[in-house]
């Protein structure tokens, strides 16, 4: 099976060119409703909101868009850094294949992005759309944006043609999106999570540090739902919800010690919740108020978006549409990497099906814990682990985070092991689950043409991976220069 054929049933690839079965053709020229797009970005955010069961948080507005519209179960970002997997769902293909899987490479470089490979508001702009990040939202509304690209490759010379709010209304049909600062660290928000309350997972430590850290992050997805909500409120405010396609997701996991820059659920898996606009007929595998445990990763979103628009999807473009008539079939692997976040070099690739979740670690002789300047300043568990493990205090699966040296093959099975803490790779009766992974995993690395097979020479790394002074505020810049590390 080569690589479209992964994408697209026998078929398929003729249907691509056709409208949306709820599109009529005669509302595709220029005077055409076609539906807005907003995503909705939480920087660090994983699925710690009620709607999905988690406890100490209190996310009424995001709840409520997942029973107007679909709650999807089993949504995965390609890459468990901002960087990467943002360069990835902007374009719609795995940042392995394009060269932008080293956290913050690139910067200095020059590097572009291969030819036919674009950002999706190129696209979208081609289709008629126009595109913002924004900035700026109306007078009175307490949300700002970030404006936060964060890609490895130079951008075009104007991905946006707006950072403002204001500009939306009478710019229609738009594709845009807001990126918020929570739940990254440093956390900000007012207290309300009781740290007593939290659930801690087994291969953290229960200590006061742990539950006041965990606390905390909650308490930024609150303040995160709070901001959501005004955004939602001010699109009905303007008269733009009747058509507007809302998405909200995360850019890649919690920001944990086991979860950002890491392949396992905590780094991966994010939320991703999608309203439908009541002045348009929904799509094919859309239904109101229901919940979706297909498998999906963050690459589907761009080619998802431009097929509901009525676009042509991109020639080179790996992700898959998986709403309207142009979605393709299941998937029945989701795929995610790994490379340099900051200074710390490491190389892991993962598979995943509805079951299981295979991790393969090309460099094994490096701890979990290896040196890593930002996590080390940022995260309070990563050094509590340490200091545990020295007094002889942590479990087999907290000390599990601690050893020396990573397993080269890892095997979880996700049913019975969600907090993935028994790795299954060498008992006999998972052997053959095991093969079929590795083998599944081997094939999306040769056929995605992973550019992470040679990794970055330890001098690159080192001047890449170079970290923000401690005085910069998160996320800006300091002195007229670049601010570095990890946002």
């Amino acid at each position: 099976m080569n690589r479209r054929d992964l994408l697209w049933t026998a078929g398929a690839g003729a249907a691509a060119l056709a409208l949306p079965r709820w599109l009529p053709a005669a509302e595709t020229g220029a005077g055409g409703r076609r539906p807005n797009f907003l995503w909705l970005i939480g920087d660090d955010a994983g699925p710690a909101l009620g709607c999905y069961g988690t406890k100490e948080v209190w996310t009424p507005h995001l709840d409520r868009m997942a029973a107007e519209g679909v709650r999807y179960t089993h949504f995965y970002t390609t890459a468990p850094v901002c960087s990467p997997s943002r360069s990835a769902f902007m374009t719609g293909m795995y940042q392995t294949t394009i060269g932008a899987h080293n956290h913050r490479s690139h910067r200095d470089d020059g590097f572009q992005l291969p030819a036919g490979v674009r950002v999706i508001t190129e696209w979208f702009r081609d289709a008629g759309y126009y595109t913002a990040n924004i900035v700026g939202m109306s007078e009175g509304v307490g949300v700002r944006g970030t404006g936060k690209t964060d890609w490895n490759f130079v951008p075009p010379a104007k991905p946006f043609d707006t950072n403002q709010w204001s500009d939306l209304a009478a710019h229609q049909p738009f594709f845009a999106q807001i990126n918020f600062r929570e739940p990254h660290r440093p956390f900000k928000s007012p207290k309300r999570a009781d740290p007593a309350k939290v659930d801690i997972p087994p291969y953290y430590p229960d200590h006061p540090t742990t539950r006041g850290d965990m606390a905390a992050y909650l308490d930024s997805m609150t303040a995160l739902d709070g901001l959501a909500g005004q955004v939602l409120k001010q699109l009905e405010k303007d008269g733009l919800a009747d058509n507007t396609v809302v998405i909200f997701f995360g850019d890649n996991g919690e920001p944990h010690v086991r979860g950002k820059q890491f392949v396992y659920e905590e780094g991966l898996r994010v939320p991703l919740i999608i309203r439908w606009p009541k002045g348009l007929p929904p799509p094919a595998h859309f239904k109101a108020g229901s919940v979706d445990e297909r498998l999906l990763v963050a690459i589907d979103l761009a080619p998802t978006m431009l097929a509901l628009a009525g676009a042509k999807i991109p020639e080179k473009m790996e992700g898959r549409p998986f709403l309207g008539d142009r979605a393709g079939p299941p998937r029945e692997y989701v795929f995610g990497a790994r490379d340099r976040c900051d200074e710390t070099v490491f190389r892991l690739r993962t598979a995943r099906d509805m079951r299981y979740r295979t991790i393969r670690n090309f460099t094994p002789d490096r701890p979990l814990l290896q040196k890593n300047a930002y996590k080390e300043r940022s995260y309070p568990v990563w050094n509590l682990l340490k200091d545990l493990k020295e007094q002889g205090k942590l479990t087999p699966p907290q000390e599990a985070l601690c050893a020396p040296t990573l397993p080269e093959e890892e095997l979880y099975d996700l049913q019975e092991d969600p907090h993935e803490i028994r790795n299954l790779a060498r008992s006999p009766g998972h052997q053959e689950i095991l093969k079929r992974l590795r083998a599944a995993l081997n094939q999306w690395i040769e056929e995605t043409n992973d550019q992470g097979k040679t990794l970055e020479p330890a001098d690159v790394a080192q001047r890449q991976g170079r970290t923000r002074p401690a005085a910069a505020p998160d996320g800006q810049k300091k002195a007229g220069k670049k601010a570095k590390g990890n946002l």
